[in-house]
């Protein structure tokens, strides 16, 4: 249950900071910038998990899909390379546009885990924890989509 509060936290962390530095330095920064920067350490947080919890992550895929193993550690390298692409100005925008993909492709896995009770993060509580991982989801899509790919065009200085 505190992997979401992570999440979170990791997405968010760079635009709180780069508004609090905004008003203190009395500076412009860049939202979508900052929120690219948040996305992207959102998505190594995932890498990680692909990496560290390959086993848990094996769980939440149906037993009919060949090479768990190998596609969990395909889809952690996936999330990283978007990550790194995410701090690259050049690349944020189609990194943005994956990284949508890649929460509507990957979130039938999470639905299949917390309808078995399997795999990491929450999904153990079982259907109930869709009422978290869902909202979740369309967080990080319209994150994504709104912060990123159509981005708002004042810079957090002019936040009151």
């Amino acid at each position: 249950m505190v992997t979401p509060i992570i999440i979170i936290l990791l997405l968010c962390g760079p635009l709180l900071f780069g508004v609090i530095y905004s008003k203190i330095r009395d500076v412009q920064v860049e939202i979508t910038t900052l929120a690219c920067w948040g996305l992207g350490i959102a998505f190594m947080f995932f890498f990680i998990g692909h990496i560290v919890k390959a086993q848990g992550m094996v769980e939440m895929l149906p037993s009919w899909v060949p090479y768990r193993l190998p596609l969990v550690y395909f889809t952690g390298v996936i999330e990283l390379v978007v990550a790194i692409l995410l701090f690259i100005p050049k690349y944020q925008l189609p990194a943005a546009k994956a990284a949508i993909a890649i929460f509507m492709l990957f979130f039938p896995a999470n639905v299949y885990a917390a309808l078995n009770s399997v795999g990491l993060g929450g999904h153990q509580w079982g259907p109930v924890y869709l009422l978290i991982r869902a909202p979740l989801q369309i967080i990080l899509i319209a994150w994504a989509y709104f912060m990123c790919v159509k981005p708002l065009s004042m810079p957090v200085a002019e936040i009151k």
